[in-house]
């Protein structure tokens, strides 16, 4: 069986699996837009493979990390734009 872990997003405690990576956990949670485009238009992941860019989000306070590349960790503290 897969762990819980606990990460914050946006200021709401979450629980999910070990092993996801950030981008699933985000849909998971029914979080679609991760940031919003130079125009306002609400992004989410598109490719899930780290080339498109579109799912970057704000990481323990570091800015424009990949959520489809970086596994879930306990503890970790997301912000989306």
């Amino acid at each position: 069986m897969p762990e819980d872990l606990r990460i914050r997003l946006n200021g709401r405690s979450l629980e999910v699996r070990a092993g996801m990576t950030l981008a699933a956990a985000l849909y998971a949670a029914e979080q679609f837009t991760f940031r919003k485009s130079v125009e306002g238009q609400g992004r989410g992941a598109l490719c899930g493979m780290g080339i498109c860019f579109e799912c970057r989000v704000t990481i323990d306070g570091q800015p424009n990390c990949r959520s489809c590349q970086i596994l879930v960790r306990d503890g970790m503290v997301i912000e989306t734009a």
